[in-house]
């Protein structure tokens, strides 16, 4: 269970990088600090109008959700594992949990 583990936080970690990274780059963008290029262009139309931008849905498990909906799926994933890192193995695993 545990390289299973650890290979499933690895994924996530850089996942959650690449949301971090890409938010922090738009708000400079919106902000005007930096100028914002084709990809911040594509992920900025995208909130408006609620998809995944795709620089995350390349980095992400296959998932067909909305913008909302996909986060709160990827919330209710990183709660599961985090649940599991510091409480220990669940009884039971939920399988959409994993990438």
């Amino acid at each position: 269970q545990a390289v299973f583990f650890t290979q499933e936080m690895a994924r996530f970690n850089k996942l959650l990088g690449v949301i971090v990274k890409s938010l922090k780059e738009m708000q400079k963008a919106i902000k005007g600090l930096v100028v914002m290029s084709a990809a911040l262009e594509k992920m900025y139309t995208g909130f408006l109008i609620g998809t995944v931008p795709a620089m995350w849905s390349d980095a992400a498990y296959p998932c067909l959700k909305p913008l909302a909906s996909w986060v709160d799926d990827f919330l209710d994933r990183m709660t599961f594992m985090t649940n599991w890192l510091e409480k220990g193995p669940p009884a039971s695993f939920w399988l959409p949990a994993f990438f």
